[in-house]
Order: C-alpha cells, then sequence, then structure tokens
C-alpha cells in the first residue's frame, strides 16, 4: 500500500495548489468520508495518493488530462506493489473520475463519489480562495477582473478578457456544492461554501471601490 511518505515524491515542492499539501488534506478527508460512507479505505487511500500525481501542475501540456496521466502512473506504481488487476481498476476509476471538468463517466462507485468530494472539498473555504488566487499567480491571470455580460450568461470569456480568480469562482467554485455525491460531503461543504463566497464577494466589492 503506498504511504503518505511515498507521495512526497510524487509532486513537486513549488506547487502550492496541487502539491503534497493538497494531497495530504484530500487523503484524510477521503478517509473521514469513506468511514462515514462505506467506501473500500485501501482503494480511495490509495486514489487519493495518487490522483494528482501526473501533470497537475498549473499551466502544463498534461494539465487537461492529468486525471487519465494520474490514472496511468498509479497502475504502475499499484503493480510494482503487487495489487491486482481488478482492484488496480478500481482506483484508475477514482481517479479518471475526479476531475471536475471532466467529460468522461460520472463517479459511479462510492470509492470514485468520495475522492471526487474530497478533492472538491478543498476548492472550498479558506483553503479553496487561498488555492484559486495561488492558481491564478503560476498562470499569469489576474485575482480579480470584471466579468464580462458574455462570461455571466455562458461562461465563455470575449476576445482579451482574462479568466481571473474571480472567473474561477464563479465558474466553478459557487458551484461545486452542488456537484457533490455523499451525504458527509455536502454536510461539510455548507460551511465552507458560506466562508468562500464572503471572501470572494468581498473581493469584487474591494476591487469596485464600493467599500
Amino acid at each position: 500500500m503506498p504511504t503518505l511518505e511515498d507521495a512526497q515524491a510524487w509532486y513537486p515542492g513549488f506547487d502550492p495548489v496541487h502539491g503534497y499539501d493538497h494531497v495530504v488534506r484530500v487523503y484524510h478527508m477521503a478517509e473521514k468520508l469513506a468511514a462515514e460512507e462505506g467506501a473500500d479505505f485501501e482503494i480511495v487511500r490509495a486514489a487519493a495518493l495518487l490522483h494528482d500525481a501526473a501533470g497537475s501542475t498549473p499551466g502544463g501540456e498534461k494539465r487537461s488530462e492529468h486525471h487519465n496521466h494520474s490514472a496511468e502512473f498509479a497502475a504502475e506504481v499499484l503493480k510494482k506493489e503487487g495489487w491486482s488487476s481488478d482492484r488496480i481498476a478500481a482506483v484508475q476509476e477514482c481517479i479518471r473520475g475526479h476531475r471536475y471538468r471532466n467529460t468522461g463517466a460520472p463517479p459511479a462507485s462510492i470509492e470514485a463519489k468520495v475522492l471526487f468530494d474530497a478533492d472538491k472539498l478543498d476548492v472550498l473555504g479558506a483553503i479553496g480562495a487561498a488555492r484559486t488566487i495561488a492558481y491564478a499567480v503560476l498562470a499569469k491571470t489576474p485575482h480579480f477582473e470584471e466579468p464580462s455580460k458574455q462570461f455571466l450568461e455562458s461562461g465563455e470569456v470575449v476576445p482579451g478578457e482574462l479568466h481571473s480568480a474571480y472567473h474561477e469562482y464563479l465558474f466553478k467554485l459557487s458551484k461545486v456544492k452542488n456537484r457533490l455525491f455523499t451525504p458527509a460531503a455536502r454536510r461539510i461543504a455548507e460551511h465552507r461554501h458560506q466562508t468562500m463566497q464572503i471572501f470572494f464577494d468581498e473581493l469584487a466589492a474591494e476591487m469596485r471601490g464600493e467599500h
């Protein structure tokens, strides 16, 4: 079974968004959700440790497909650990289904739902706000830009409009709590969502000079 110590070698120390700290938080949250939802702990733990292990760095060439690359990497790691093919496939299902913008099949197993929810809870609350600002810095986009009418209506920016951290809040973060699968995660998300909403509402108000 891979460990947190093993995971330190798979994640860059310079990534404040998808680095080792994020993995540790997702790992422990996944354990908490698995206990409440009756999921297989070994599958959940392995998936949490490996879910961002390949190509997750912001701006990287593999970013949009990091869930698939990480699933392939997970198979390599777990084969060396002597895992059976069916249990490796279960871990891969979790990893392939964890991405919010995933266009493939949604999480089906309880283990996949637990990983998805644990990962998404980490984009909410104070940590979620901090990670979103950090992502904008790494991607060289602003923390705030006034969203266009087109973006507010469709989620598509107009030419010259930058996808700021505030855009990401509107497009993704504000909707995450309604995308969660497990009752345990939805309960935790309520407070985190409110905390995050207060931050971004205040950010927008200050940037607009409203107070």
